[in-house]
């Protein structure tokens, strides 16, 4: 079976990470009802979480807590340092996209606060798949700003560039990928986040399996 890819070939890869790569809800989840109960606020399900949350911390936790944001963002990161391991498990077909993709050079950039973001990389043994991983609070701004893309892109060697495919699962992924002036690659159908129209990626592929089978393809192997 041919398989044709869509848009520039890449020369190197970026990730989301949550929703992305990992599905971590249930540990985020947690986190935040420990906040909201503290607060006496109405407490998330995961679904809740999954669909709300698109911007870093430092972000929307001043938003949703005013001055006493802080107060909220150090029970939230005290919660989670405890808990967030335990709901770390792979996206569907994760495992064998970035294994697939191994002939390009790879990076993830996340809205995850930096530090756990890479404790989680190391727990599934993926550090090995990255040469950069840039999270919340590592760069001057976070995503939809492009700074921390371009922070993971010197930290590669690399300039944006088309041929540069940042892969994510929402609209606001996609929105950094264009200021950042690479293209933006759309992984599942963004359900939760208004759907694919809403996103407007440069590509649209519908899993990472079938993300795997384009980077086979594009590499020159089979996907049967």
């Amino acid at each position: 079976m041919t398989i044709i890819v869509p848009g520039p070939r890449p020369t190197l890869l970026l990730y989301d990470w949550d929703n992305t790569l990992v599905d971590a809800w249930a540990g985020i989840t947690a986190a935040l009802n420990a906040v909201f109960a503290h607060f006496d606020k109405p407490l998330w399900t995961a679904e809740d979480t999954r669909d709300r949350v698109r911007v870093s911390l430092r972000e929307s936790f001043p938003v949703m807590f005013g001055d006493r944001w802080e107060e909220a963002r150090d029970l939230f990161y005290g919660t989670l340092t405890d808990k967030h391991l335990d709901h770390v498990t792979p996206m569907p077909g994760a495992r064998e996209a970035l294994l697939a993709g191994a002939a390009f050079p790879q990076g993830v950039v996340s809205n995850k606060a930096g530090d756990f973001l890479r404790r989680e990389v190391m727990h599934l043994g993926w550090d090995a798949h990255f040469t950069a991983v840039v999270g919340a609070g590592d760069a001057r701004a976070d995503k939809p700003d492009p700074a921390p893309i371009f922070m993971a892109l010197e930290r590669m060697g690399h300039k944006p560039s088309r041929s540069v495919w940042y892969l994510g699962d929402t609209a606001l992924d996609m929105q950094a990928a264009r200021a950042a002036g690479v293209t933006a690659v759309l992984v599942g159908n963004a359900l939760h986040d208004g759907g694919v129209e809403r996103a407007a990626p440069d590509i649209h592929v519908h899993s990472a399996y079938q993300l795997s089978d384009w980077f086979i393809a594009l590499t020159g192997g089979s996907s049967d």
